[in-house]
């Protein structure tokens, strides 16, 4: 193993009750529609395409009005998160600092330009990774972001550990075992590991 590349929502933090606060701020501010959105909302969300999730939330506006608008929400987020950061899970930084001794640590998400570099700044985790890679700057799948992700960075044998069943899926179509959070968002069928808690990856890998 060369590499453990990590998500973000779910995996490092939760950050679903700030960033539901700044969505339906920028909603009722900017249109008339009718939506509310909940923590539980972006929790069955978060990992998918930022376009997948808006065309979700504002299925009844044009694509290029959801783009508009999810731009407005992303910066609102971005203020709200800034005031208070999301929930890092307990454990994580240590595993972060024990794992980070033995290998290289990356992240890959679905996630916008801004938002990891803003995760580094609030929780100063940043030290801890070597590259980090988002869909704000690839416009791809996941899985090919970890392609180029694993390209850029020369690695031949990584692994992800991430929280849903799209990430099990990006592992797939980039041919990496997958480790799953179970701690995080969502539930995946047949994963290669298995965690409870984020210091299950010490024991995990240490061999």
């Amino acid at each position: 193993m060369d590499g453990i590349i990590f998500d973000v929502d779910g995996t490092i933090w939760d950050s679903t009750d700030v960033v539901a606060v700044a969505y339906n701020r920028t909603i009722s501010e900017n249109t008339d529609l009718p939506v509310r959105v909940t923590p539980d909302d972006l929790k069955q969300l978060f990992g998918k395409p930022m376009d997948v999730i808006f065309s979700t939330l504002l299925p009844s506006i044009p694509y290029e009005r959801q783009r508009a608008l999810a731009e407005m929400c992303f910066r609102q987020e971005h203020a709200e998160l800034e005031k208070k950061p999301g929930t890092v899970y307990e454990g994580l930084e240590e595993a972060l600092k024990a794992l980070s001794a033995k290998y290289p640590l990356y992240i890959v998400s679905n996630c916008q330009l801004g938002y990891i570099e803003l995760l580094f700044r609030k929780t100063g985790y940043g030290k801890y990774f070597k590259d980090h890679l988002c869909f704000g700057q690839t416009g791809t799948s996941k899985g090919q972001s970890i392609l180029r992700l694993m390209r850029e960075n020369s690695l031949t044998d990584p692994v992800y550990v991430g929280d849903t069943q799209g990430d099990a899926d990006a592992c797939r179509e980039a041919g990496i075992p997958f480790v799953f959070a179970e701690y995080g968002f969502g539930s995946v069928e047949n994963p290669d590991f298995r965690i409870r808690r984020p210091a299950d990856l010490v024991t995990l890998f240490a061999q």
